[in-house]
């Protein structure tokens, strides 16, 4: 079977640039690669076919002799072949290589074309506790967060002076080095630079080469109104510096809300539990209360009211971190038994008992029976 003409296997024109050649093979490559074409049984031979394609015509040499000559000029003994014959279609190791960081060097930690990405700096945490009536309000909270920043010293390149880091000769700025083992390219750490792609000459005194240095850093947050416990808030760019100018990391503020004297919360509700005395639980009336946000609110106690009985304040509660929504309040009455009665009072409740059994048809006729029975045992 006749060889197609390598510029049609490419899809480019004769004329086609070095760069317009290698960027139609980048895409031959990608869409045709085996591993993508499970399901394709003529990917692997059309994936063949275009990397024989890009391996004569990237060659300015054997471009100009297919040319002129066409296939023939690989065929015969007539040159760019390997010995004994012409260009082997199943040596397509150095083409594809040509192009293996365009294809997979996001994968590799590369940028494409060269050059690798600068350690980007770690992330940090920091635990930030507030009261609950900061959290209620919101506020502006200034913190000390100790830290890895650039040197200032050599301008975070990690070289003597700021100059600027030299490419490592082993990986080419790569920071990693790559052996073929047949078809597959095996990519490995460069061992000169240690993967980062740079090496310093002169290290900088101050950092010791790394580019950063420790310092305590001082940072206003805001901490917004509503805020939980278990809140994170993020500050983008306030983390480590990153080795070597590499870009920083993010701070991450873990808010704790510490425990109230007063209150609860549930969510943006709160519970209040507030003592009555018995004589207000019996009678009813009105009893004040504390709010959040430091007033002071009033709820009228129905007559009879039980202790665990619960009233609510609307919107007495905390505000929503999201939706601007606000809880309520829900208080909780605690009815209290006197203590250290004066005479009068012991009298009065005495009287007060007298006239309730007799009020009371059922808690007399209790009490009758109880009497009859310590009386029937005594017999």
């Amino acid at each position: 079977m006749a060889k197609r003409d390598f510029y049609d296997v490419l899809g480019v024109s004769k004329g086609a640039s070095a760069e317009e050649i290698k960027k139609a093979y980048r895409k031959k490559a990608k869409e045709l690669h085996p591993d993508r074409n499970a399901d394709n049984p003529q990917a692997e031979s059309q994936f063949k076919e275009a990397n024989e394609a890009y391996e004569i015509l990237k060659d300015a040499e054997k471009k100009a002799a297919y040319d002129r000559f066409g296939h023939a000029a690989f065929e015969g003994g007539m040159g760019g072949g390997r010995p004994g014959g012409g260009f082997g279609s199943g040596d397509f190791s150095s083409a594809f290589s040509d192009v293996f960081d365009d294809l997979f060097g996001d994968f590799m930690g590369q940028r494409a074309g060269g050059g690798r990405r600068a350690a980007r700096g770690s992330d940090l945490r920091y635990n930030l506790r507030v009261t609950l009536e900061e959290a209620f309000s919101g506020l502006q909270k200034t913190i000390n967060v100790p830290t890895a920043v650039a040197c200032s010293s050599c301008e975070g390149t990690g070289a003597e002076g700021g100059v600027e880091p030299t490419t490592c000769p082993t990986c080419s700025g790569m920071g990693k080095v790559r052996a073929q083992q047949g078809f597959f390219t095996v990519e490995r750490t460069c061992p000169t630079c240690s993967g980062l792609g740079q090496i310093i000459k002169n290290p900088c005194k101050v950092c010791n080469g790394s580019g950063r240095v420790e310092k305590n850093r001082a940072l206003s947050v805001n901490i917004p109104a509503g805020v939980e416990t278990g809140t994170r808030i993020r500050l983008a760019g306030e983390g480590e510096a990153g080795m070597r100018g590499g870009p920083p990391g993010d701070l991450y503020i873990f808010v704790e809300v510490v425990g109230h004297e007063l209150f609860e919360r549930d969510g943006v509700n709160l519970y209040c539990r507030v003592p009555v005395s018995m004589a207000k639980a019996a009678l009813g009336g009105q009893v004040e209360v504390p709010t959040i946000d430091g007033g002071r609110g009033r709820v009228q106690i129905p007559a009879g009211s039980q202790s665990g009985r619960q009233m609510r304040l609307r919107s007495k509660g905390m505000p929503a971190l999201r939706g601007g929504a606000v809880g309520d309040m829900f208080i909780e009455l605690a009815v209290e038994t006197p203590v250290n009665l004066t005479s009068r009072q012991k009298e009065l409740l005495r009287e007060f008992e007298e006239l309730a059994d007799d009020n009371n048809p059922e808690t007399k006729s209790f009490f009758s029976s109880v009497k009859s029975f310590w009386d029937g045992m005594k017999g």
